[in-house]
């Protein structure tokens, strides 16, 4: 009699088993009132195949270094002096790349940017740059703008639409920055940069760009980055979240 009981209960215990084993492998059900999960792309393949049958991390995993930064509205870094980070959401590509291996070579000096930059190899760079690229959805800009004469003439002195665009959204190189709308803080502290020379670890390295800033004193710069800052822009802030 025991010996059936024995064999009745280990009988019972594999079906249930069986069972539980059966539900939790099996599609989840929706709640009432809501709709069914679904399964996002980045869910189901953390890794894509890389150079050489490598593994490639997904976009996501190498722009988590980035959202820390430039993933908050209003964020502020403090070197060389407090300024918001530059918007880089709808940033022409071409230009977002050719920043990173500035940084990365030193053309553009900058340790938290340089540390960031380095490890990067050119396929990380481009997709990076291609993320942040389509990040921002947002409406073209008009294609000129008006400025006030006493703005009018310094834009001028530095040729500054020949490059970056009648309405300084669309330049004529991808690798130039569109800046309308940019934060005037870090415009200004980025156009100052170029005017730096022989510090380790802060200024920039562009003969065009150093020849057009070192002719404005400081509160010239400060006056162009103020207007640029006021246009219609094509660059925002996408607010992301490291935990997804």
């Amino acid at each position: 009699m025991r010996r059936q009981l024995q064999i009745s209960l280990a009988l019972m215990l594999a079906g249930s088993a069986f069972v539980v084993s059966a539900q939790s492998n099996a599609p989840s059900s929706p709640a009432p009132g809501q709709a069914p999960a679904t399964t996002t792309p980045a869910a189901t393949s953390a890794a894509t195949p890389g150079p050489q049958g490598g593994v490639q991390a997904p976009v996501q995993a190498k722009v988590a270094m980035c959202i820390g930064c430039h993933g908050i509205p209003g964020y502020q870094a403090t070197f060389p002096e407090v300024h918001k980070v530059p918007m880089i959401a709808g940033q022409n590509a071409k230009y977002i790349a050719a920043a990173l291996t500035a940084y990365a070579k030193g053309d553009r000096k900058h340790p938290t940017m340089r540390g960031i930059a380095l490890p990067l190899g050119d396929k990380d760079i481009a997709e990076i740059s291609e993320y942040y690229a389509g990040l921002a959805k947002v409406d073209a800009v008009p294609a000129t703008v008006e400025a006030p004469a006493d703005v009018k003439k310094l834009l001028d002195k530095g040729a500054c639409a020949s490059c970056h665009g009648a309405n300084f959204s669309k330049p004529i190189d991808g690798t130039y920055p569109k800046i309308a709308g940019q934060h005037a803080d870090y415009l200004y502290v980025a156009l100052k940069s170029y005017q730096v020379e022989g510090k380790p670890y802060h200024g920039r390295t562009n003969a065009v760009m150093a020849g057009q800033v070192k002719q404005f004193t400081h509160a010239e710069l400060k006056t162009l980055s103020q207007y640029l800052a006021s246009l219609p822009s094509e660059l925002r802030t996408v607010p992301q979240s490291r935990f997804r």
